[in-house]
């Protein structure tokens, strides 16, 4: 018998180009330069701030845009670039009565309730050339018919027609110019605490030294509570009758008895 070899099957070579394709397009990918891009985009993306749901990023964008209102920037347009908006001592007064007593309200429009305050506050109201009337008829004047509130030029507008009144010895524009200067800068007053007014109907009926019947047992001679004892009956078991005043005398002339046996 012959001996059995083995027969060596043939390698298929037909993928043999489309591997060399792979390994050449690997080689390429992770070849010295493309590694050191790949690091750098890695470490870019690893620095960037995580994902935020779009209504943080809509309160974020509003925040700002009053943050620059407020700090008297404007975004340019196309390049987006920040011009820098001069705001005048009497606009900033004017944001500042207009923002007063309301968390909503964005400084551009103002209510009659807080201009009849900043008339008041600012001394342009002085009870006889100009009254508290004088501001509301004014305020209805300016202001829009369908509108509740006034812009800032509607608010210039108004202090003007009431510089007229009050200031009658200048001419329009030094009397404007004077009712400007005496809200330029000033902001709302806040006033104190309300103090308890001290009447006698309050007095009286808080004076124990007042009080009768079952009322005048639940205190003291000081005016103090007298507690559980001032509030229920507790019967005398002494003995005595009811109102007798010589309660223990009978032992301080006989002296102490002995105990019973």
């Amino acid at each position: 018998m012959g001996a059995t070899g083995s027969v060596k099957k043939p390698r298929d070579s037909s993928n043999r180009p489309d591997q060399e394709g792979v390994m050449e397009g690997t080689h390429a990918t992770t070849g010295p330069n493309n590694t050191e891009e790949f690091k750098v985009q890695m470490a870019k993306h690893n620095n960037h701030a995580p994902l935020r749901p779009p209504s943080e990023r809509s309160a974020d964008r509003a925040s700002k845009r009053l943050s620059q209102d407020s700090n008297g920037l404007s975004e340019g347009g196309a390049s987006g670039s920040r011009t820098p908006v001069e705001v005048t001592a009497l606009e900033e007064a004017f944001r500042r009565f207009a923002i007063h007593g309301d968390t909503r309200a964005t400084g551009k429009e103002m209510h009659g309730k807080n201009w009849s305050k900043l008339c008041k506050d600012c001394n342009v109201i002085d009870g006889k050339n100009v009254t508290l009337t004088d501001v509301d008829i004014v305020f209805s004047k300016v202001k829009k018919k369908s509108s509740r509130t006034i812009t800032y030029n509607e608010f210039k507008d108004a202090l003007t027609e009431l510089s007229r009144k009050r200031f009658k010895e200048k001419n329009n524009e030094e009397a404007a110019e004077e009712v400007f200067k005496l809200i330029e800068g000033k902001s709302p007053i806040i006033a104190g605490v309300t103090r308890a007014v001290a009447s006698p109907t309050v007095s009286r009926l808080t004076d124990t030294t007042k009080f009768t019947g079952s009322h005048k047992e639940r205190f003291d001679e000081m005016g103090r509570g007298k507690g559980k004892a001032g509030r229920v009956d507790i019967p005398d078991t002494r003995g005595y009758v009811s109102g007798y005043k010589h309660a223990g005398s009978y032992e301080k002339k006989t002296g102490p008895r002995g105990k019973p046996e």
